[in-house]
């Protein structure tokens, strides 16, 4: 329940507890819902709610040790199996994490949730025996997946809570997002989704979010295409051609379009559509438009 990350934004990834419950179009295909049903647990996505091991609680504090013997900061992705701000894990679970964080002032401390609108109740201070959360506590930043246009309503929210950093994750990332307002955000995950039933990200959508950060000063992270990728006119039509001649398989590519419409291979491809093939996440990789984005805040904020 605790490890070094292989996601790219962060070094570990701890979980307090384990379970959660469907709440967005993100969660459509949940790896950590399929986790649990691999694994045995299917009731921990229907209402329960575990508490991993007291030894599964010690590991911050190894690496907090670490870090602090290398002089340097470690970002830690607080849950990867659950939601930190879920109004279905006891309280008491709860406050104990926040004095582990407050244990931990050598690891920046990245709570995701998809319930922004819980966070400033669940807040630490001195009801729990914590320091008061005042303008934040200086290693926490607070974030919050914004997949579609619908969750857009999610930034006022986290903007309402103040924080040192605040970030979002728009991944996975299901439609074209428009005009954004960035302000009091410092960094901007993106995304496309991976796995089973995986949904295409048109690539416009992560370079309009791309272009609107660097106009604004935020921070972008570009974390994968995901499950598909997009293929040039020219790769399409040769490797269609070698398929029909029993000269390769089949690439079962998708066009897909700026506005989310997703059509057959062999459909049209004009205007804003663009031939999407699926190859899994490795293949597909972290590029966009020839490079890897990898920015973080370079400094904590008050406000």
């Amino acid at each position: 329940m605790a490890e070094n990350s292989k996601i790219e934004w962060c070094h570990h990834t701890f979980n307090p507890w384990v379970g959660c419950t469907r709440i967005s179009p993100a969660c459509d295909h949940c790896y950590a819902e399929a986790w649990a049903k691999r694994t045995g647990q299917p009731h921990l996505w229907t209402g329960e709610r575990r508490r991993t091991s007291a030894s599964n609680w010690q590991q911050p504090l190894k690496w907090d040790r670490a870090a602090a013997a290398a002089g340097e900061r470690h970002r830690v992705f607080c849950a990867s199996l659950a939601d930190f701000f879920d109004n279905q894990v006891p309280s008491r679970w709860r406050d104990d994490a926040w004095h582990l964080i407050n244990q931990t002032p050598h690891l920046d401390w990245m709570l995701l949730t998809k319930r922004p609108q819980n966070i400033a109740k669940m807040l630490p201070g001195p009801a729990i025996g914590a320091p008061a959360w005042g303008e934040g506590w200086p290693n926490v930043w607070l974030g919050t997946t914004i997949e579609d246009r619908a969750r857009l309503r999610n930034l006022e929210a986290l903007r309402a809570v103040p924080a040192r950093v605040r970030f979002l994750s728009c991944e996975p990332l299901l439609e074209d997002l428009g005009q954004v307002d960035l302000t009091g955000i410092h960094l901007v995950i993106v995304g496309g989704e991976s796995g089973p039933g995986a949904r295409p990200m048109h690539p416009d959508w992560a370079r309009s979010l791309r272009d609107q950060c660097q106009t604004a000063g935020v921070a972008f992270h570009f974390k994968q295409h995901g499950h598909y990728a997009e293929v040039s006119p020219e790769d399409h039509h040769r490797d269609y051609i070698r398929a029909a001649n029993g000269k390769g398989p089949w690439p079962f590519d998708r066009v897909v379009d700026r506005d989310g419409t997703v059509l057959p291979g062999d459909s049209m491809c004009i205007g804003t559509r663009v031939y999407m093939r699926p190859m899994g996440k490795k293949a597909a990789g972290r590029l966009l438009d020839g490079r890897t984005w990898d920015q973080m805040p370079e400094k904590r904020h008050v406000g």
